[in-house]
């Protein structure tokens, strides 16, 4: 059944010991109790790229990009994204956390959506989140977009309220509802919500 999983581990032909054996007999049987439906979404979720679709709604930018493949990072990709996600007040370029990249890709796959997320704020520069502070309630002093681990964003196509309850599910960190200001926020940081 799910043997095609395990073939390189055939102990029959490498010459594997008696515990090894047993471990392999261990994950055949375990193999065939789960269903197909199982090993595929696996498959899935396990998938050898891992892409982003984003939009900058200050500067009009676009990018699609496959930033992680073949279990690394694209280099080039990350440049990419680091400028797109700059801090458009300035033009400062950070470089993005790369485990926030994972969590846009894994939220955007758990809304099913082929629309790009539109980034409202990705990096902002200390003198960026400054100004921001004396202008609006709710800017944290010491934010994450300063450090490259946060974005704020929307989907079109999504109601708000399907995206932030998304990005709660996820637990990959910290999520704000802005519904008047029409975006979500994700980071990086701790797991937290407002």
């Amino acid at each position: 059944m799910h043997m095609r999983l395990f073939k390189d581990l055939n102990p029959f032909q490498q010459g594997i010991s008696r515990r090894g054996f047993l471990t392999f007999a261990l994950f055949t049987a375990v193999a065939n109790m789960i269903p197909d439906e199982a090993i595929g979404a696996i498959k899935k979720t396990l998938a050898s790229e891992r892409s982003l679709s984003l939009y900058n709604t200050h500067t009009g930018e676009k990018l699609k990009s496959v930033y992680w493949s073949k279990g690394k990072y694209v280099p080039q990709a990350l440049v990419e994204v680091n400028r797109l996600l700059r801090d458009h007040r300035t033009g400062d370029v950070k470089k993005i956390d790369p485990s926030l990249l994972d969590l846009l890709h894994v939220l955007h796959r758990k809304l099913d959506s082929r629309t790009p997320f539109h980034i409202i704020s990705g990096y902002r520069s200390a003198r960026t989140n400054s100004f921001l502070r004396q202008r609006h309630q709710g800017v944290a002093k010491n934010s994450l977009h300063t450090i490259g681990k946060a974005v704020d964003i929307y989907l079109p196509g999504r109601n708000l309220k399907t995206l932030l309850t998304a990005a709660v599910d996820l637990k990959g960190g910290g999520v704000g509802y802005y519904p008047e200001s029409n975006f979500v926020h994700v980071d990086v940081g701790r797991v937290r919500y407002w």
